[in-house]
């Protein structure tokens, strides 16, 4: 099947469309993805979400981001259906993400099965990043 990458609002998705996607992708095991609350205020409060659909219209992917589109865009997530990894769809989300902030740098935290996917597509690590949880 075919797909396309579209920037939406956040608040405007199907959240049980959403948490399908985050769920089957391995990254609802790191998110609050049984806090419909929550999860619902993320993608809400995001003013950077693309999605990618397949042409039956089946939301395949998402990557929700909070950007100055100047300096810096913060990935949050990137999440691609299970079925579809592997298929350029988290590729294209990404790309997509710095065509929408080109002056901007991209920053992410990778999911640990990740780690070796980010420095294929270009990223560098980056030794003193910093996380402090509520």
């Amino acid at each position: 099947m075919t797909w396309t990458i579209e920037r939406v609002e956040g608040a405007a998705l199907d959240l049980d469309e959403v948490l399908e996607v985050y769920r089957c992708s391995g990254l609802g095991e790191r998110r609050p993805a049984d806090d419909r609350e929550r999860m619902a205020a993320m993608v809400r409060n995001a003013n950077l979400v693309l999605v990618a659909r397949e042409s039956d219209g089946t939301l395949v992917g998402i990557a929700r981001s909070v950007s100055d589109f100047s300096y810096v865009t913060y990935l949050s997530d990137i999440a691609v259906a299970g079925t579809r990894q592997r298929s350029g769809i988290g590729r294209a989300l990404i790309d997509a993400t710095r065509k929408q902030a080109p002056t901007a740098k991209i920053v992410l935290l990778s999911a640990p099965a990740a780690t070796e996917y980010y420095p294929h597509i270009g990223f560098t690590a980056h030794t003193s990043a910093w996380v402090l949880n509520p």
